[in-house]
């Protein structure tokens, strides 16, 4: 699972959380990413400290849903728009959260792209 256009990587963070491959939503970041953790906007840098705050959200099963709106690119760097719906938890405990994030992301020497920054809190 490789991103050749910037877009391409909302729909594999998609692809990670419905399939619960915590390891394939990790994927798609730079090693040193950077990500304001829902809901309190928590920064969250690095593939560890990435994989301990999203595993809990993994375990409560998430679908996830996300619609890029909006894009900018140039010089192989790109900023995607998008608006997302997460719903998560056990049959009759579940809770359902809506967003719209922003990714910049660039484009590695191999021509993929991967996530630098990420803000699942962006304001609408």
């Amino acid at each position: 699972m490789r991103a050749d256009i910037p877009e391409e990587l909302h729909a594999l963070l998609a692809e990670a959380f419905n399939r619960g491959d915590v390891e394939a939503f990790l994927a798609v970041y730079e090693p040193d990413a950077v990500m304001l953790m829902p809901p309190d906007g928590q920064v969250i840098r690095g593939t560890d400290a990435l994989r301990a705050a999203v595993a809990p959200l993994f375990a409560a099963r998430p679908r996830f849903a996300s619609q890029v709106v909006g894009k900018l690119e140039a010089d192989g760097i790109a900023m995607t728009h998008a608006r997302w719906t997460l719903l998560a938890g056990a049959e009759g405990e579940r809770h359902e959260e809506s967003g719209v994030g922003t990714v910049l992301s660039r484009r590695q020497p191999d021509g993929r792209w991967l996530i630098a920054l990420d803000n699942p809190l962006t304001p609408p």
